[in-house]
């Protein structure tokens, strides 16, 4: 078979045959029959309807992605951790990796067991007594080493010729049986064959005797006799680990593998009724024995057809799971860089993944010592379920995720996918629960190791970025819709952005914008990039963005992170004030922030106060101090006169505030300071408006100061919360003023941060 000149080898016919010769196995001749026989015709046709429920939205989701994308080397791991990253896709390559070569170990015991009519045959003739089981590890020991030499000193090329004649062997045996019937005594007519479709439980003992059974063989549950069935549904994926050698595997990909799973569904079903037609359930229900050569027109083709079907799945497995391996190793997504290298290793002369294949040899022959294919088949079945599963989610969340790159020249439809990827849940939990369990721990803990060895390379964003794009896209589309409709008083929830220039010099208002966008509300930080739209300045720009998401990312936050480049704080303030808001409704607050120490700063806000409440924004005003926030465990809220309008929004922040777990323990005070000629007239109008609902609060939660002639507003603030973690101050529209301003925001030196609200409308809070 000639190579081309970029190294591949193979077309379409190796991914159907590597395909077909493992879909048409071992089980097919070793447990189909016992199926039929515990369960009935009806159940095991219903087993391979489940099955294919699982494989056909598999093999569409195969097709579509291998025509979306170069398939390299690695197969299924390729494409499943192309679409979700390195560490979850290496975590789930390394469990598909087991499974491939653990199914080596399979089809070799599978092959010895088809050599139990030789050994039945040396019993009877010399009177040995009972060696059949001792007897196959002296076969399947053997096969395993001859198989492993020709693997490694030969390579893929041998194999894929081998491939050929056992896949016509195969054939053949299959035509043969359709073609037979089954020895007289155990002939059966349509009244037992009708009854074989729904009970597989009808013979009393004497006719169990009659038939040579000294009792009644046990029944198995469904669920159970589907995970030792389901090994045979997992060869759409083999064909798939040749991807590394196909001359085109966007082509060869779809083809080869879905032909191979509706032949072998076909065959199946037809195979199933054959059985059922031909063999009383009591005969079929021995797992010992091949009830096949018991129909088939010549009963020795049967265990050739065995033997020939279970080495070519072998070699099938065998070819692929080095590649596997391989990619794996390619990828450095072991935490062992050398280790890495030597998997990685190709054999120059051929491109043969010699290191892996040696790593797989020696993983079968552990399990070949084993001996036991049903214990192998359930441990085949559940890592194949993951896989498939992950498959079909992709394909669903790439349909969902609407990528524009995303253009596969084959189209599945997310229909399929969806229920394909459910199923492979729900059946891994049906089939057995301990390995289930122990599957899905043994990944996630793959996970972690590998996430912790490299934490850069990405998880589940790379393809759930897309998805949540579009959730957040509709979400967005809905709640503007709403919001027509929406009477502005039946709830308020913050939407505040902050614009700052000094991002690096203090933290305080960043944290004020995660503080009051953790659970109850939106935030938006815009650094603002005081110069003319330039390469530079975007080059500029896109290092802060980066710089800021590192701390979005540290503190935990819920904050959007944003940079404008603007000229001027006016043309910034103006452009900020017709942002989009990120949760779908508009923005409804803006933070400003200066420093104690530097107050000139506050002249900006003072001039664009006017087009702030032009655009009818809440307004805050952070003043941040060397104190900081403190300790965060006491919050101070100062009511005037004039306040009532503003009272509603700074209670209402002060307990948004609290709910950040930084601020957990925290306590709110309430002081209402007035003169005291005044004091009992604002106190009974204070308490009115907070039995009348208009204020969220209790009157025992407020504490009434008088203010003598002798003392000032301020310095009662001063001295009251100079121990306060953060105090919250109402302002009016007058007290920003060209000629006041600075007097509203200065003279609380003693203070640590204060925070100064100016509402835009009272808020009703129900």
């Amino acid at each position: 078979m000639a190579e081309t000149t970029n190294g591949k080898k193979f077309g379409t016919g190796p991914v159907f045959l590597t395909s077909i010769c493992t879909i048409l196995g071992a089980i097919l001749f070793l447990r189909f029959g016992w199926s039929v026989g515990n369960v009935g015709l009806m159940a095991t046709l219903l087993i391979v309807l489940i099955g294919h429920l699982v494989t056909i939205p598999t093999s569409l989701a195969i097709a579509e992605i291998a025509t979306n994308q170069r398939v390299e080397g690695g197969g299924a791991y390729y494409i499943i951790s192309r679409s979700f990253g390195l560490n979850i896709g290496g975590s789930i390559g390394i469990a598909l990796y087991l499974s491939q070569a653990i199914s080596v170990a399979f089809y070799v015991i599978a092959f010895a067991q088809s050599t139990g009519p030789i050994f039945e045959w040396i019993e009877v003739t010399f009177d040995t007594g009972p060696i059949e089981h001792f007897g196959f590890r002296l076969v399947s020991i053997p096969t395993m080493i001859l198989l492993s030499l020709l693997v490694l000193l030969r390579g893929a090329n041998t194999g894929m010729n081998l491939l050929y004649v056992v896949a016509a062997i195969l054939g053949v045996s299959l035509l043969m049986f359709f073609l037979g019937t089954p020895e007289t005594d155990y002939q059966i007519g349509w009244e037992d064959a009708l009854y074989n479709f729904f009970e597989p439980a009808k013979y009393t003992t004497e006719e169990l005797s009659a038939l040579g059974f000294a009792e009644r063989p046990p029944k198995e549950e469904f669920f159970y006799v589907f995970t030792i069935i389901f090994p045979a549904f997992t060869g759409i994926i083999a064909g798939l680990g040749l991807s590394g050698d196909l001359k085109d595997p966007s082509k060869s990909i779809p083809l080869g593998t879905l032909a191979a799973t509706l032949v072998g569904m076909l065959v199946y079903i037809a195979v199933a009724f054959k059985l059922a037609l031909s063999l009383p359930v009591e005969v079929l229900a021995n797992k010992d024995r091949l009830v096949m050569s018991e129909i088939a027109i010549w009963a020795p083709i049967i265990p050739i057809g065995l033997a020939a079907a279970a080495i070519s799945s072998a070699l099938g497995s065998i070819l692929v799971a080095p590649r596997t391996l391989q990619a794996l190793g390619q990828d450095e997504v072991m935490p062992a860089p050398n280790g890495n290298k030597w998997l990685a290793a190709i054999r120059t002369k051929d491109g043969e993944p010699v290191n892996s294949s040696i790593i797989t040899v020696t993983i079968a022959f552990v399990f070949v010592f084993l001996g036991d294919v049903d214990v192998v088949a359930e441990i085949i079945a559940m890592f194949f379920m993951v896989t498939y599963g992950a498959i079909c989610l992709i394909s669903f969340l790439e349909h969902f995720s609407a990528n524009p790159a995303y253009r596969p020249s084959f189209n599945s439809r997310w229909y399929f996918s969806l229920p394909g990827a459910i199923l492979c849940i729900y059946l891994m939990f049906k089939m057995n629960l301990p390995y289930a369990i122990m599957s899905l721990v043994l990944m996630v803990g793959i996970y972690f190791l590998l996430s912790r060895y490299d934490n850069k390379r990405g998880g589940m964003v790379f393809l759930f970025k897309g998805v949540i794009f579009q959730i957040s896209r509709r979400l967005r589309v809905t709640l503007q819709k709403a919001a027509i409709e929406q009477q502005e008083e039946d709830y308020w929830v913050p939407s505040i952005v902050c614009i700052s220039q000094d991002s690096f010099q203090r933290l305080a208002s960043f944290d004020m914008v995660r503080f009051i966008s953790h659970r109850s509300g939106f935030g938006t930080y815009i650094h603002l990039i005081k110069d003319f739209f330039s390469h530079q300045t975007v080059a500029q720009s896109k290092k802060v963005l980066k710089r800021l998401l590192q701390r979005t990312k540290v503190s935990q936050s819920n904050v959007y992170i944003d940079t404008l480049i603007s000229p001027s704080y006016t043309t910034a303030v103006a452009q900020v004030l017709q942002l989009p808001g990120i949760s779908g409704q508009d923005n409804n607050m803006i933070l400003f922030e200066f420093s104690r120490i530097k107050p000139a700063q506050l002249a900006e806000v003072a001039d664009n106060h006017s087009l702030i409440k032009a655009a009818g924004f809440d307004v805050c005003v952070l003043a941040t101090s060397e104190k900081g926030f403190g300790y965060k465990r006491d919050l101070h809220i100062w009511l005037g006169k004039e306040d009532y309008a503003n009272g509603n929004l700074m209670i209402l922040l002060a307990y948004i505030i609290l709910g950040h777990p930084e601020w957990q323990g925290a306590e709110i005070k309430i002081f209402a300071v007035h003169l005291e000629s005044e004091l009992e007239v604002q106190k009974a109008k204070l308490l009115t408006l907070i039995e009348d609902g208009r204020l969220a609060i209790s009157k025992n939660n407020v504490e009434f100061i008088p203010l003598t002639n002798k003392m000032s507003v301020k310095s009662i603030i001063n001295t009251t919360s100079v121990d306060a973690d953060l105090t919250i101050i109402g302002f009016s529209d007058k007290d920003v003023k060209p000629e006041n301003y600075q007097e509203a925001f200065t003279g609380y030196d003693e203070l640590g941060n204060t925070l100064f609200i100016n509402t835009s409308s009272e808020k009703v809070i129900s």
